[in-house]
């Protein structure tokens, strides 16, 4: 299902929904309730160009007349018998608003009519595709009524009789049928075709009242392509039956392509004329003037033929403002072009002659536009002016102008001319530092290799016998070391917990002179290789992290635990001397 409040929005031109809203306040002022049917729904569901908009509210629509008409809307004509208003808007609007009214035809060709429903009055319509409407009221705005199921035969692109005895009721609705086809391009349904072929075999035609007749002579003039619609009555021989003396031979083919593309070229560039009045003098140019005045009688909205007559008038006074010193510069014609009645912009386009005019005309589809591409939006973003500025939009416009009067050549000239718009610098921004917060070092979870070589072993005791029983001073072991006369190494790991003191273990008594020989070898042997003593050893457990930090390392000096490690060294050889002198000595003196 279509979103209709999206297609009421985004379809309707900026006219169409300004005069849609002046009908509802209209509408909602008096107590009705208003909705858009017809036509205008058709479209919106089937995608086609919306040129009609046809409105019916629940009450006398003619009581609406002079709140229109004060809201900016042109009366054009009114039908007592339908209850209907017919205005023109600006922008080149056609509106209808007629009341909710149920049919009843005694005769063929003879309705009547009273004051209904909606429903009703959908029921009451030619086809299925036309029986549809939308809501235009606040509590339900964009609610679709479709009784007959009239979106399917959209989607089939197809025309369905409302009533069986629809083309008998209303002979209109023959010539309807093939104006819509022609338009469209839709066919007819298949039981609808065999009864327009009943009815037209049958003459239901010449029931065709006079209102009828003007009714549809006068839409062929508002279709998009007029000259496509006479020639597909013309085939199917209801020319004659509207009026005999206007076929499409009279009509001037080219100059009426040529204002088609006018139209367009003009709907391109957000100009919508009405191109209605513009088309009937091209229609109708080989028509004599009795013929022309014949035709003009005929139509059923009076309004219609004052436009024709004041087009002309219209357009020489615009092309006087036009080609004056007001609109000398690109600019300003320009602005002049958009501020004027679209209808005499697209016949002064058509038919003027002046060299200036076409001139202006030809670079105001070519040039003039393409200013705004030329917009500095990167020297605008430098210039801190965004989209959020209260001025933005105006001061495009205002750029777009600049360019288009060739003011902007070089961008020296864009930059002083943004200047006075560019809002000052916004002040730098406070930065609040934290001061840096010690964090203490975790202790490690696994420890190196370098760490692990570097275990310190302290043994409780030497064990060498010293000459004297006095205990050994108690010393606290730092780092490993090996026992040797060299100093140890200057690498130690990270600072570690200190291990509690050991107490040394008593001195040994001096041994015998015996006893002398044995022990200079043990402190020979000693000192080949560093003696293990059965003492406890002490593991000093240090913190080791992951990257030991070089600062601790540096700070630990290995000089003082080698000097240790040389007196005791010393201390050992002189005991090993003195044992071997006693040793020797006593041989000698067993000797003797």
């Amino acid at each position: 299902m279509a979103d209709y409040i999206y297609l009421l929005q985004t379809r309707l031109t900026p006219a169409q929904q300004t005069a849609l809203q002046h009908v509802r306040e209209a509408a909602r002022s008096r107590g009705m309730t208003v909705f858009l049917v017809g036509g205008a729904v058709r479209d919106l569901t089937s995608g086609s160009p919306i040129r009609d908009v046809d409105v019916v509210v629940q009450g006398n629509a003619l009581k609406l007349k002079k709140d229109l008409q004060k809201a900016g809307g042109t009366a054009i004509g009114e039908s007592d018998l339908l209850q209907s208003l017919y205005f023109t808007f600006p922008g080149g609007v056609r509106l209808e608003v007629a009341s909710t009214l149920s049919v009843t035809y005694p005769k063929p060709g003879k309705p009547v009519y009273k004051a209904a429903t909606i429903l009703d009055d959908l029921r009451r319509r030619d086809f299925t595709a036309n029986a549809m409407a939308l809501s235009l009221n606040d509590g339900s705005f964009g609610l679709l009524m479709d009784p007959l199921n009239g979106v399917a035969d959209i989607e089939n692109r197809e025309l369905r009789l409302v009533s069986n005895y629809g083309f008998i009721e209303d002979p209109v609705r023959m010539i309807r049928a093939q104006r819509l086809s022609a338009r469209l391009g839709w066919h007819l349904e298949e039981k609808t075709e065999q009864r327009y072929q009943t009815g037209k075999s049958e003459g239901y035609i010449s029931a065709l009242s006079p209102f009828q007749r003007g009714y549809e002579l006068e839409e062929i003039f508002h279709e998009e392509d007029p000259l496509r619609v006479l020639r597909r009555l013309e085939s199917e021989g209801w020319g004659a039956s509207l009026f005999p003396a206007w076929t499409s031979a009279k009509a001037n083919e080219a100059e009426l392509n040529k204002l088609r593309d006018l139209n367009d070229q003009l709907g391109a560039m957000s100009i919508h004329p009405d191109p209605s009045a513009a088309y009937f003098p091209l229609l109708t140019a080989k028509l004599s003037p009795k013929e022309v005045t014949a035709l003009k009688d005929m139509f059923v909205r009076p309004g219609f033929v004052d436009e024709i007559a004041a087009l002309d008038g219209a357009t020489k006074n615009f092309a006087t403002n036009f080609t004056s010193k007001a609109a000398a510069a690109p600019s300003d014609a320009w602005k002049m072009l958009y501020a004027a009645v679209p209808e005499t912009v697209l016949w002064l386009a058509h038919t003027s002659k002046s060299a200036p005019v076409q001139a202006k005309f030809k670079a105001f589809f070519t040039e003039w536009s393409q200013a705004r591409t030329r917009i500095p939006y990167q020297l605008m973003q430098e210039m801190r002016i965004v989209p959020e500025l209260p001025i933005y939009n105006e001061l495009l416009d205002t750029l777009f102008f600049a360019i288009m009067d060739n003011k902007l050549d070089t961008p020296e000239a864009a930059k002083a001319f943004l200047e006075p718009y560019s809002p000052p610098a916004p002040p730098p921004p406070v930065n609040l530092r934290r001061r840096a917060v010690k964090r203490e070092a975790k202790p490690a979870k696994s420890r190196s290799k370098k760490a692990k070589a570097a275990e310190v072993e302290v043994d409780a005791a030497p064990e060498a016998v010293a000459p004297e029983p006095t205990p050994a001073p108690v010393t606290k072991p730092k780092a490993a070391a090996p026992v040797k006369a060299a100093a140890v190494p200057a690498k130690v790991a990270a600072p570690a917990k200190v291990a509690a003191p050991v107490k040394a273990a008593p001195a040994k008594k001096a041994v015998p002179v015996k006893a002398a020989a044995p022990a200079a070898k043990k402190a020979v042997a000693k000192k080949a290789a560093p003696a293990k003593a059965p003492a406890k050893k002490v593991v000093v457990k240090k913190a080791v992290t992951k990257k030991p930090a070089p600062k601790p390392v540096k700070k630990v000096v290995a000089k003082p635990v080698a000097k240790k490690v040389v007196v005791k060294a010393k201390a050992k050889k002189a005991v090993a001397k003195k044992a071997a002198k006693s040793a020797v000595k006593a041989k000698a003196k067993s000797r003797r």
